[in-house]
């Protein structure tokens, strides 16, 4: 932060005098994928890594938002009077259309010198718009003392994606990074946003991340057809049986609902009612300390996903097929979207060197260039820092 602070003044100058600095971090989810749109259960956990906003009030009604991970924009100047989306302003629609959305609901007399600086790698499915999107609803929030509380905040966010983005996502994203909590995983009832804390301790074992480095935009995905099959799949099995949601589904419902679709319809069905499933043995075996049986149920949902949803490739089959052959591998599985982005994987503490120096050096021979690794620990959810 006292990095963040000095660039900060070296980009608008001034003294130290008003600057607060805001955290939110990213989010990685241990289980439960693609069924948050379908009203099912997910367990993702906050990251210790994250966004980290400088914030000062302006005297005028101007932003103005610098990232320094994306320092060759410049500074993105805008006018509290026009917040529209605008294709060339990039990241910084993200915080702006949090403004924006801020606007509609509350009179904000001031603009705002904004720094943003993070450290979730862009594209791999940690939900760095997430992070953005509640740092900056955090950072709104206290310093114009609105009446928020969290979930308004994670809501407000989620709209953003949804309306002023055009991303189609579920809440998950939002809802892990702003109610994070350290050594803990959130169960989170997607429909009707129930949720609890579930130890996540993780002892004698680390999560590790591996990215692909593989790019893949959620717009630019087939993120929004898979959501629209599952849509067309419910209307037709709402003629048979009284459900809400896909993940409502039993398995000992599927046989019934499954003749009455078509065969990519049965796929993606399937994999929403097995998955919903899991993520709720997830939670038992994380409760009674079974993490054996945690990673099995990992190694279910990546073959879920990998063959009935089909968001995986060759680049995350190839990490996590190679993380299962390694000593010390608890689980692993594709996470987030998919079509590329990030796998995670539960591996004891002192294996992880090992790890990343066999599964990288497997998928740099199969795909042509390499990972990268990051061991990473539960964090906590978006906040002021000081």
């Amino acid at each position: 932060m006292q990095h963040a602070v000095a660039s900060f003044q070296k980009i608008y100058g001034g003294t130290e005098e008003g600057v607060r600095t805001f955290f939110a971090p990213g989010r990685v989810n241990l289980i439960g994928e693609h069924i948050d749109y379908n009203g099912g259960n997910v367990l993702p956990c906050a990251l210790e890594i994250g966004t980290y906003v400088v914030a000062k009030k302006r005297d005028d009604q101007r932003i103005r938002f610098y990232s320094e991970n994306f320092a060759d924009l410049g500074v993105v100047e805008v006018d509290l009077k026009d917040l529209s989306y605008d294709e060339k302003h990039d990241w910084a629609n993200y915080p702006k259309g949090v403004f924006a959305a801020i606007k509609e609901e509350y009179e904000l007399p001031n603009g705002v010198d904004l720094y943003y600086v993070g450290n979730i790698p862009n594209g791999a499915g940690l939900s760095s718009s997430a992070s953005i999107e509640l740092a900056t609803a955090v950072m709104v929030k206290e310093l114009f003392t609105l009446p928020y509380e969290t979930l308004d905040l994670v809501k407000l966010s989620q709209a953003v994606e949804n309306r002023y983005i055009g991303v189609n996502c579920g809440i998950m994203d939002q809802f892990a990074v702003g109610f994070g909590k350290a050594e803990h995983a959130i169960l989170l009832n997607c429909q009707t946003l129930e949720y609890q804390y579930v130890p996540f301790s993780l002892g004698e074992y680390k999560i590790v991340i591996a990215n692909t480095n593989k790019r893949r935009g959620l717009a630019d995905s087939a993120y929004n057809e898979r959501r629209a099959t599952c849509e067309a799949a419910l209307a037709k099995i709402q003629g048979t049986i009284d459900v809400k949601e896909l993940a409502h589904l039993t398995e000992d419902q599927l046989p019934t609902v499954l003749p009455l679709l078509t065969e990519e319809e049965q796929q993606r069905v399937r994999h929403v009612v097995t998955e919903n499933a899991r993520t709720l043995k997830a939670m038992d075996a994380l409760t009674a300390g079974d993490m054996e049986q945690f990673g099995q149920l990992m190694k279910e949902s990546h073959l879920s996903l990998r063959d009935d949803y089909e968001v995986s490739c060759k680049e995350l089959d190839t990490l996590v097929e190679a993380a299962w052959e390694q000593n010390g591998t608890l689980g692993a599985r594709m996470t987030g979207a998919g079509f590329g982005g990030c796998t995670v994987n539960i591996v004891r503490s002192a294996d992880t060197d090992k790890f990343i120096e066999e599964v990288g050096a497997t998928y740099k021979q199969q795909i042509g260039y390499e990972a990268d690794f990051y061991v990473i620990s539960v964090g906590e959810g978006a906040r002021e820092i000081y």
